[in-house]
């Protein structure tokens, strides 16, 4: 029943080419005529990301350049993208989604994926669930481009492709660039312009359609052009080179051979378009939101402002917060300009917390890279990372301090980590290994508490610890497991005053690490004339040739 249930699954692909642009011109609510255009940063220059009609009909191009786009629609209206902004339009549009199936995320950052399996009936087939979604982008003021199939990949292809013929990307006369007895040949078919009879030109074309019927997808998909397989530019390239241009040429040849020579992910995408791999819809999760706003009166600018407006909005986040028994790992502070754009600041906590005494200090130290332009008329706080946290006992034993020392310890990480980052800061945590340079493991200190539990070495272990350094007996003398009386290391000459050991040490034998092919090792603590403490270690040799190393220094 699964596999019959998988094979009669419909896929439906909403696109909005232009979401951009006609999300500006429905805030706008009329009040803006003409071209319009959204730019983007793009490799230290500005290019058009999204294009209203009026923009595509003057005859700017996506991914033109400001300048060259200026130059050719001189009353072109641009605006800076805001993709947060554009990322909760399209979440607002898959709620809007959900009308025609529960089963509705997003693929792309201006598209939408619904699984229709049996709700199609519901709207009067698919020809009419497609025509309803398109009466109610129009209403909206939007474009919609959609595809309709049997798997993700398929339907993706026809809302983005159907309709488009692949281009050839060779250039120059084609006939001059064959053979000369290929070119005759031409010119003997070619009898009919000199009053032979015309050639049979069938009229059977292949009709492209949005909707792949039912078990059709590859009959639908096969004139498309290779980009609808939703792979990079660099391998479209390549294929067209060798004169491979649409679906179905590649899908007639060898699967080794294309994939051995194109690489795995042309296979994963060949086997997802056309059912063999699975790509899963999944539906969002119901938000749990956390966020508050306050509407400004008048456009402020200064820091002290801003400030005044967050401990005014941090109050009633912490009540909802900790009404939810949750408390923020990731806020967001989103500040609106007058002129239609916004900013973003971002700030993380080493634990979660629903205090604003915990959220202010790390906001205030992100006001300087606050930038207002020409006034900030509203400001967004948002919870963007939460987690469940449990409440804690506030009489504790006298001796019990390490819940308040580690409170303390999180704020500091917290505030420093406002500045350098939360993934900069690490601590080292056991691990479970007596090779000495496996024994601890680096993590964040933002996200693991720390760990007491360190296992008790009788031998010490040096301060400092690098990867194993030649160490070269005096000339002359054979590398044997006897403590030289002196030798050099890192260019200098030293002598032996005292040496204590050895440690013996067996490599992971169900581990191949190339630092351990020299076998076993026997660890000496070695003290020389000139004060240096390292630790020396003799490999008896296994699969590698052995000697005496240096692989860490005390104090």
């Amino acid at each position: 029943m699964a596999d019959l249930f998988q094979n009669n699954r419909r896929i439906l692909s909403v696109w909005f080419p232009r979401m951009g642009a006609e999300r500006l011109l429905r805030k706008a609510r009329g009040t803006v005529s003409g071209p319009l255009a959204v730019v983007a940063d793009h490799a230290n220059m500005q290019v058009l990301c999204s294009l209203s009609a009026e923009a595509e009909a003057a005859g700017v191009r996506l991914g033109q350049p400001l300048r060259d786009a200026l130059a050719m629609c001189p009353h072109l209206e641009t605006h800076t993208q805001v993709a947060p902004a554009e990322a909760v339009f399209l979440g607002h549009l898959r709620r809007w989604a959900g009308k025609y199936s529960p089963w509705a995320s997003e693929t792309d950052p201006d598209a939408l994926a619904l699984d229709i399996t049996g709700c199609a009936h519901l709207f009067g087939g698919e020809e009419g669930m497609l025509e309803a979604i398109e009466n109610d982008c129009a209403r909206f003021g939007l474009t919609v481009r959609l595809g309709l199939a049997d798997t993700l990949g398929a339907a993706w292809a026809l809302s983005h492709y159907c309709g488009e013929n692949p281009t050839a990307t060779r250039s120059g006369d084609a006939i001059d660039q064959e053979a000369y007895a290929t070119r005759a040949r031409a010119v003997k078919r070619r009898n009919w312009e000199r009053g032979g009879a015309a050639p049979k030109v069938s009229t059977m074309t292949r009709r492209q359609t949005r909707i792949a019927p039912p078990g059709q997808t590859r009959q639908a998909i096969g004139m498309l052009p290779l980009s609808a397989l939703r792979i990079d530019d660099k391998t479209v390239t390549e294929l067209n080179r060798v004169g491979l241009r649409r679906i179905e040429d590649v899908l007639n040849q060898p699967r080794a051979p294309v994939q051995r020579r194109f690489g795995t992910q042309l296979g994963l995408r060949l086997d997802q378009i056309v059912g063999t791999v699975g790509e899963p819809i999944s539906p969002a999760r119901p938000p749990l939101n956390f966020s508050c706003r306050m509407t400004l009166p008048d456009p402020i600018g200064l820091e002290d402002d801003v400030m005044a407006a967050i401990d005014r909005m941090l109050p009633t986040l912490s009540r909802r917060l900790s009404e939810a028994s949750r408390g923020a790992r990731a806020l967001r502070l989103e500040a609106y300009r007058t002129d239609s754009t916004m900013q973003v600041i971002d700030v993380g906590l080493a634990r979660p917390a629903a205090s604003p005494d915990r959220m202010r200090p790390l906001l205030a130290m992100k006001m300087d890279a606050l930038d207002a332009g020409f006034g900030i008329d509203m400001l967004r706080l948002v919870v963007t990372v939460h987690e469940h946290v449990k409440p804690e006992q506030h009489r504790r034993l006298p001796s019990d301090r390490v819940p308040e020392e580690r409170s303390e310890m999180d704020d500091l990480i917290g505030r420093i980590g406002a500045r350098v980052g939360l993934e900069a800061i690490t601590r080292l945590h056991p691990a479970s290994s007596h090779i000495p340079e496996k024994t601890s493991q680096v993590v964040m200190a933002a996200f693991a508490p720390p760990n007491f539990d360190w296992q008790v070495i009788e031998q010490p272990r040096p301060l400092i610890m690098f990867d194993p350094e030649l160490v070269t007996p005096p000339e002359g003398l054979e590398q044997v497991p006897r403590v030289p009386d002196s030798f050099r290391w890192r260019g200098r000459r030293f002598e032996v005053a005292a040496a204590e050991g050895p440690e013996r040490i067996a490599p992971e034998w169900w581990l191949d690490e190339r630092a351990w092919r020299t076998g076993t090792r026997d660890y000496w603590r070695v003290m020389t004339t000139s004060g240096a403490r390292l630790w020396l270690y003799f490999a008896h040799g296994g699969a590698m040739t052995g000697g005496w190393f240096c692989q860490g220094q005390f104090g």
